[in-house]
């Protein structure tokens, strides 16, 4: 019970605030979060996204994977905390569509000092094909096999099973971030998409409470929350 315990300790500390870390949203991600501004998308608060940036700092990864990266608002603060720093050995960003592939691409030259691969495909498919992969070995996988973090990011009638693909390419020390859906509001049916989409999220926090430790860290404009497996 007391290693339990002690691992989400572990948990609720990398989800503290880094005072060592600038608070100023980094140049870059300035200018996406005006390009977002213009196209009329929506994106994670700047508090979730400095919080994000935080964790994934104290976590140290060698690989990380953010799903549902869009035109890479949040992938920016990582880039820029990563830059011409070592141990970082693969930033995987992967997007839906090649809508954004382009922006991306662009992003990830201006840090070309981190080693990133952008991926485009839906993480159900991509999951699927990798466990395919890892029977044939032919050609490269098609989304690396394990993380030391994840980021996932998707529309409420998909995020549930989103993070339930990414949930086991977590390595044993890896936590998975994403942040809390808004209840559906008003009167709603039983059979209504958002409020299936939400029961199915509800479900998915049941449901990994047995084999993951869950931590929430409320903030403003948002709520993260993060898995790391049981040991």
């Amino acid at each position: 019970m007391q290693r339990l315990d002690m691992r989400e300790e572990v948990l609720a500390a990398v989800l503290a605030a880094d005072k060592e870390l600038s608070r100023d949203e980094p140049e870059v991600a300035a200018n996406i979060g005006k390009q977002l501004e213009h196209m009329g998308l929506t994106t994670w608060s700047i508090s979730v996204r400095r919080r994000i940036r935080d964790a994934i700092a104290r976590l140290e990864p060698k690989n990380i994977i953010q799903t549902g990266s869009g035109i890479g608002h949040l992938s920016a603060w990582i880039l820029d905390h990563f830059e011409g720093s070592d141990g970082l050995e693969k930033f995987q960003i992967v997007e839906e569509g090649n809508r954004f592939a382009v922006i991306l691409t662009r992003l990830c030259q201006r840090y070309d000092s981190v080693p990133t691969s952008i991926v485009v495909g839906i993480p159900s498919l991509l999951t699927s094909e990798l466990k395919a992969w890892q029977i044939s070995k032919i050609g490269d996988a098609p989304i690396i096999e394990s993380a030391d973090a994840i980021i996932v990011d998707a529309p409420l009638e998909r995020l549930a099973d989103d993070i339930s693909c990414m949930l086991p390419l977590l390595n044993q020390n890896g936590v998975l971030f994403t942040t809390e859906p808004e209840p559906p509001v008003g009167d709603r049916e039983e059979d209504d998409s958002e409020v299936m989409a939400f029961n199915k999220w509800m479900d998915l926090i049941r449901d990994t409470n047995e084999t993951h430790h869950l931590a929430f860290a409320p903030l403003f404009g948002g709520t993260i929350v993060a898995w790391l497996p049981k040991q």
